[in-house]
């Protein structure tokens, strides 16, 4: 079910080649599963075969996280080079404008292709970009120290802390609302998802200059937001809504920041019924 690409992707100088990712499964219009900084295409597996019933569904490991390599010297990780990047990774895997979804950065990643018109319709769990600055700030001050922590755990104390409920709310209670659903060989991995990923300071140091302010027009949108969200407060959903107006703005009762995990026949629901 896993596998990897490899594209070129045009540059001011000149063609790069990108090495992407991804697990593919099931049958029906393509959906695009774009997950979180920090995270990897596994914080899709809750809900990945309750999609493939009705699509073909692609999650996907961004560049510099999970399994793919980091982008080619040079390139950086803003939106103006993701954007494309997910573009013709599509182009390579021969979908043409799927379904997207995604969640926090991938959120916002899955709006910018909604308005580039390279995808058909977009689902965004707490997606990045409609924070202030007081709340940006204090969303990357949180993503900072959970980077850190994930890199100074010994493995072994991950491993030991992941086998009680209590140890995995200590490791991922700031983005799941029920860590304790969660096992412990997705906290073990997550965790070092978090502590390796290659893309993470680039990736933060782009998003403080992010800020959505423009409609995505011309296509179904669909805003979901956890009503435990602790790292991306659900007021930013009303702010979403304000900004793209014909948006159907949905709340997930009980869910963290990274809902899938937290109620993912909600999730799963929500997506299809987005993406019809």
């Amino acid at each position: 079910m896993s596998a990897t690409v490899s594209f070129s992707l045009p540059t001011s100088r000149g063609p790069r080649t990108v090495t992407v990712s991804y697990a593919r499964v099931g049958t029906g219009e393509p959906l695009l599963l774009l997950h979180g900084i920090g995270h990897h295409r596994q914080a899709w597996d809750p809900v990945l075969h309750i999609l493939a019933a009705e699509r073909d569904v692609i999650a996907v490991d961004l560049p510099g996280f999970g399994e793919s390599p980091a982008l080619p010297d040079g390139l950086t990780y803003d939106l103006s080079t993701v954007v494309p990047t997910l573009g013709a990774l599509c182009e390579a895997l021969g979908i043409e404008r799927p379904h997207v979804a995604g969640n926090s950065l991938g959120g916002l990643l899955a709006l910018e292709l909604g308005r580039e018109k390279l995808v058909r319709s977009v689902t965004a769990l707490s997606p990045a970009g409609f924070w202030s600055p007081v709340e940006r700030r204090y969303a990357f001050g949180v993503l900072s120290a959970m980077r850190v922590g994930a890199r100074r755990l010994p493995l072994p104390v991950v491993e030991r802390l992941s086998r009680t409920a209590a140890g995995r709310a200590a490791l991922t209670s700031t983005i799941y609302a029920r860590p304790g659903r969660r096992s412990p060989e997705a906290v073990v991995a997550e965790t070092l998802a978090l502590a390796h990923a290659e893309g993470f300071a680039e990736t933060l140091r782009a998003g403080t200059t992010v800020q959505f302010t423009d409609d995505v027009p011309g296509l179904p949108v669909t805003v979901a937001w956890g009503s435990r969200d602790r790292l991306l407060v659900r007021r930013q959903g009303i702010r979403a809504k304000h900004i793209i107006p014909r948006a159907r703005l949905v709340r997930l009762p009980g869910c963290g920041h990274v809902p899938m995990n937290d109620d993912p026949a909600l999730v799963a629901r929500v997506i299809l019924d987005g993406s019809r």
